[in-house]
């Protein structure tokens, strides 16, 4: 079955755009991940590093993002073990008439980025991890070897938000907790992950663009390959805590007994906010900045009306550069419902939060998702005082 995206025309099996999976993988849904990788890419070279040249499609199943980065200019590799899906992603890649800018080559993901990266002269500018769940079993070779950009998707919300614990302890090294904030949640989990992977090889990362939409977690990080930059990296790392009394939420950087930030929780044992005793610690997380808000509009800049998913790609560019760097998000309905309120609209309720002295931001995890740096107890009173 052909399907068309990003301009290019490619065949995928026909019951695989469903969102089936099948031995070769095309999954319709992701076209947005695709559409804004490709609007990065352009920015990245742009803004950031005009010298960004090579780009690995590490899962290519179907080679679609591949073949839309080698239409881009890119000199753009892709490998699969699958034989069937190298076999189509080069046909795909003959059929787009970009055959002698994209090579597909049947390997193991880790074996081939390992490959190039045995010469620094031979690594790759941009590493992309597109896989079927966890990416962190790839992670480590990506980090080795790629020289200028990390882009990851993690598929695996539940083990990442804490729905599924154990496992997410097991894939990211961590512990998750299944909160109200749960795309954040997972946000975080899997930046902090990443960030522990990279300075393993003594390489320090950046956030400069990262989203949560669907069932996906999408992250784009900028490499230094110093070991400062991965000791500066860890310093974001830090713990959640959370009472699932009164929804109290807080960051803390610090650690306990004066060890290094970030890395040894310092639980309460009460909450500040209500006093409880169920209070939950998360981490590490990421504590840091998730994104460049100025590399964000860049990217919107370069989304065209052509893309299929054009006007909601903005829309994510729009509210992600603009909402605050706060380490967790809020439902209004959710809290409404806690305190036996109302809802009012969206917009009055945050303009009701800024009145009131706080900076307060819609999220774009949902609408009725926003960020303020109110803590729950003056949310409280200010939703009281306006819609109470």
């Amino acid at each position: 079955m052909r399907v068309s995206e990003g301009g290019v025309e490619i065949e995928v099996p026909g019951e695989s755009t469903a969102g089936v999976e099948a031995s070769v993988f095309y999954n319709p849904r992701q076209a947005l991940n695709r559409d804004l990788t490709i609007a990065v890419l352009r920015a990245f070279r742009d803004e950031r590093e005009p010298r960004a040249e090579t780009y690995l499609d590490a899962m290519t199943a179907s080679g679609i993002r591949g073949i839309r980065a080698a239409t881009d200019g890119w000199t753009a590799y892709g490998c699969d073990l699958d034989e069937e899906a190298v076999s189509l992603a080069r046909e795909n890649a003959a059929r787009t008439d970009v055959a002698s800018s994209l090579t597909v080559v049947r390997e193991d993901a880790n074996a081939f980025m390992y490959g190039c990266g045995r010469d620094m002269d031979e690594a790759l500018d941009v590493i992309d991890l597109d896989p079927y769940g966890t990416p962190m079993p790839y992670a480590d070779a990506a980090f080795a070897n790629a020289r200028n950009l990390v882009c990851v998707t993690a598929t695996d919300t539940a083990p990442l938000c804490g729905a599924h614990f154990r496992s997410g302890v097991r894939s990211y090294g961590a512990i998750p907790r299944n909160t109200d904030y749960h795309p954040e949640m997972g946000v975080r989990i899997l930046l902090s992950a990443l960030a522990r992977s990279a300075a393993r090889q003594d390489v320090g990362v950046t956030p400069i663009f990262t989203h949560a939409s669907s069932h996906y977690v999408r992250t784009y990080l900028e490499l230094d390959h110093r070991a400062t930059a991965a000791d500066a990296a860890l310093e974001e790392l830090g713990f959640l805590h959370h009472c699932e009394d009164c929804l109290y939420r807080e960051a803390d950087r610090g650690g306990a007994s004066g060890a290094d930030p970030g890395l040894i929780a310092d639980p309460l044992e009460r909450c500040p906010n209500c006093g409880g005793d169920r209070v939950l610690a998360a981490g590490p997380v990421w504590l840091g900045a998730y994104r460049d808000p100025a590399f964000v509009a860049a990217v919107r800049e370069r989304i065209p009306d052509d893309f299929g998913t054009a006007e909601r790609a903005r829309s994510i560019c729009d509210t992600v550069a603009a909402e605050l760097d706060e380490p967790t998000h809020y439902d209004q309905h959710r809290l409404c419902k806690e305190w036996s309120l109302a809802a009012n609209a969206m917009d009055d309720f945050l303009d009701s939060l800024r009145a009131a002295g706080h900076a307060a931001t819609p999220a774009h995890y949902g609408g009725t998702t926003f960020k303020t740096d109110a803590d729950v107890g003056d949310i409280e009173a200010v939703a009281r005082e306006t819609i109470g």
